[in-house]
């Protein structure tokens, strides 16, 4: 697999996510190509990073790739949030965690499993191939209001329904192409000007369906914060405004900051768990975004642990 993912704000993660010992462990959430691991790695000799990333070719990867750091490197093949939630007892507490949400380069451009819009390839969008759902699956079988429903949902979609209306009179579709194709027919000539292809939020949806983001995002920052040293810290890098707003809204409940109206809110308003670190997200420097243009959605929030047990 050749290097083609750009780590987002990696000077940024190496500021803000310090381990409060030359000994700590660090938890890499979302390993990807390994780049923000190497950068820790590099920057605290002492310390160890657990690595988890749940599609196979990228963990095999960044194994070879962080080889020489020894056995300071762990790479495992899962789900973030089943390892945080169960955790491996043999590990060190991690005194800092980080997720990085967005899906590498490699996916788009090298997997072959048509999450690009722009490719010719079998409807696919899984991180793990051992999972029978597939992209493919979902447009091919769902009820039209269900499959309006996930685009609504997962998309933000405005012509949900129109799209599922003609995603399902255009069965059987097999390709990455076609739905591209589909979708760019049947929306209103004007939205087909926009900024970004008509299509992106109905390829966004999918995906999310396809591998469970959202719900992965909620209970893997709980565990997290459950798992973290008192004086750790979690860092959460996201790339649109579903996965930045549950981050932002959990953050906020376990810093006691919630609405009083949200479920749990009293309880941390009188035990917070957390400290909020960045009050607004951090994002890409200008430098950043001259080589890297695939950043300019990233977001990265920040918050210390402050209490025992949530």
């Amino acid at each position: 697999m050749q290097e083609i993912h750009y780590s987002v704000m990696k000077q940024e993660v190496l500021t803000h996510l310090v381990p409060l010992s030359n000994s700590g462990t660090v938890v890499d959430c979302t390993l990807g190509a390994g780049g923000h691991s190497e950068a820790l790695l590099a920057t605290y000799p002492g310390i160890t990073v657990i690595g988890i990333d749940r599609d196979r070719g990228m963990v095999d990867h960044a194994r070879h790739r962080l080889a020489g750091f020894g056995p300071r490197f762990t790479a495992l093949c899962e789900w973030f949030d089943d390892v945080l939630s169960d955790y491996p007892a043999q590990f060190p507490p991690p005194q800092c965690i980080l997720m990085d949400l967005g899906i590498s380069t490699y996916h788009y451009e090298g997997s072959k499993r048509g999450f690009s819009l722009h490719s010719e390839e079998d409807l696919d969008m899984r991180l793990d191939l051992d999972q029978e759902l597939t992209a493919g699956q979902v447009v091919n079988t769902c009820r039209e209001q269900d499959l309006a429903d996930i685009l609504y949902q997962y998309g933000e979609e405005r012509y949900s329904r129109r799209i599922a209306k003609a995603l399902c009179e255009a069965r059987p579709i097999r390709t990455a192409k076609e739905v591209r194709d589909v979708v760019y027919r049947c929306v209103p000539p004007g939205y087909r000007r926009g900024r970004i292809h008509p299509a992106t939020k109905t390829f966004q949806a999918l995906r999310i369906e396809v591998n469970s983001e959202l719900p992965r995002i909620r209970r893997g920052i709980e565990a997290a914060v459950e798992l973290l040293c008192t004086g750790g810290r979690i860092g959460v890098i996201s790339f649109h405004s579903l996965e930045d707003r549950i981050t932002k809204q959990m953050f906020r409940l376990f810093a006691g900051r919630a609405p009083a109206d949200e479920q749990n809110s009293q309880h941390y308003r009188d035990n917070p768990s957390l400290r909020l670190i960045t009050r607004k997200p951090i994002t890409p420097s200008r430098e950043e975004l001259h080589v890297n243009q695939a950043s300019r959605s990233a977001k990265f929030r920040v918050a210390e642990k402050i209490g025992g047990s949530i």
